[in-house]
């Protein structure tokens, strides 16, 4: 129940934008950014300590970010009895230049990855892997297909989320301005982002919010965590 925002530059040289808000059971512990994969020592993203993945992940010396939503539970037994792919270690392969298995023997998921190029969505939904390249301009991302305003998150909002300025060492600001307006509606509300899922059937609350631009010369990536799961108070990201 994640969200995403992504800016696609119309110019080229400008940098990509990305927003993520990280909806997770509280009681599913993680470890905030950093270099947590002794094995990818370029490598910093936030670690889920259950399965050892990631939920977002950067390698700024090789220009990439990924980050992974959860769509429906979709997977099915495997013949050879093999035990699923963790979604975080997808995260990992793709900041690593590889892409999922196809199909992937994994629940469903969409995975943002960007570069300082533009930025793609991979959809797996049980019946097939999908690639999205986003085009120039202002998308969101949840738990269905790209923009999909279906998803009422992406209907109320995405036409308020502007497109930040090329050159502004706090471009992430005026995202933070919709976001904090979004949160009049309440945590419950079905077109909220900062969010509190239990009404809807599952354990997850927004957590913390990540923000990452990406430009030919420099890979940003910036955290933080909500004072209170579920609860909107505006996130410190210098």
């Amino acid at each position: 129940m994640c969200t995403v925002i992504v800016h696609v530059p119309h110019d080229d040289g400008a940098p990509v934008r990305l927003l993520a808000v990280r909806d997770e059971d509280p009681a599913r512990s993680w470890d905030p950014l950093g270099p947590w994969w002794p094995e990818l020592p370029a490598v910093r993203g936030v670690r889920d300590r259950r399965a050892g993945g990631a939920w977002l992940a950067a390698d700024a010396e090789h220009g990439r970010v990924a980050v992974i939503l959860n769509r429906a539970d979709v997977l099915a037994a495997d013949p050879d009895g093999a035990p699923p792919v963790s979604r975080g270690r997808i995260v990992l392969d793709a900041v690593a230049g590889r892409g999922p298995d196809d199909p992937p023997h994994a629940q469903g998921f969409n995975l943002v990855e960007a570069t300082p190029a533009g930025a793609r969505v991979t959809m797996w939904d049980g019946g097939a892997l999908r690639h999205v390249e986003l085009a120039p301009g202002i998308h969101m991302v949840a738990h269905d297909d790209v923009d999909d305003e279906a998803t009422a998150r992406i209907a109320a909002w995405r036409e308020a989320f502007s497109a930040p300025a090329a050159i502004d060492g706090h471009w992430w600001e005026p995202w933070l301005d919709t976001l904090e307006l979004t949160s009049g509606l309440g945590p419950t509300d079905d077109r909220a982002i900062v969010r509190d899922n239990r009404p809807f059937g599952y354990p997850t609350l927004s957590l913390l919010v990540v923000a990452a631009s990406l430009a030919p010369d420099a890979v940003d990536v910036r955290y933080s965590e909500f004072d209170e799961p579920g609860q909107w108070n505006r996130p410190r990201l210098d």
